[in-house]
């Protein structure tokens, strides 16, 4: 046992700094306390929790030892086990019921999403080729003023020429 007076003498402990209790109200502030703790140390790993696989009943025995015959003589402590067993059949059968269900819903949702899809492009095509068919008519209207312009430039020159050689002269 070291003496009081010993020479290897402990420096003291660093004060940490009183933190305020606080309790969250909501999710929301319970996540927000939560990113401030990890913002404090960010240079610390984050935990980040694995994906929780989904619960399966345990599936039934390959063979059955204990056969139990509906003779009279069987013990009372075979009811509990008959109970049990049965109970674990009823699970795995919900949870086929529930997984077909699932699996059902899930083909909709995906022959849903498809109709979707092919009624939005439908759509998307529609409107692209009347957009494309305003296009085209402005084009053709642009050649038509172009064309107009050609002729009246054309037309014109052709009564000056008239003009000057004693036309009407009505410009």
């Amino acid at each position: 046992m070291a003496s009081p007076t010993a020479t290897s003498v402990r420096p003291p402990r660093p004060k940490k700094e009183p933190q305020t209790l606080v309790i969250p109200k909501n999710a929301a502030e319970e996540q927000k306390l939560k990113l401030e703790r990890l913002m404090k140390n960010p240079d610390k790993a984050v935990p980040i929790p694995e994906k929780m696989n989904e619960w399966a009943p345990r599936p039934p025995p390959e063979f059955v030892r204990d056969v139990m015959g509906s003779s009279a003589g069987a013990g009372s402590g075979e009811f509990h086990v008959y109970r049990h067993l049965r109970r674990r059949e009823y699970q795995r059968q919900d949870y086929m019921d529930a997984m077909a269900e699932k699996q059902k819903l899930d083909a909709e949702f995906q022959k849903r999403l498809e109709k979707n899809k092919i009624a939005a492009e439908e759509q998307t095509a529609k409107r692209r080729k009347k957009r494309q068919k305003l296009k085209e008519k402005k084009l053709l209207a642009k050649k038509m003023k172009l064309e107009q312009k050609k002729q009246k430039e054309e037309f014109s020159t052709e009564p000056q020429s008239v003009q000057s050689s004693g036309g009407l002269g009505l410009h």
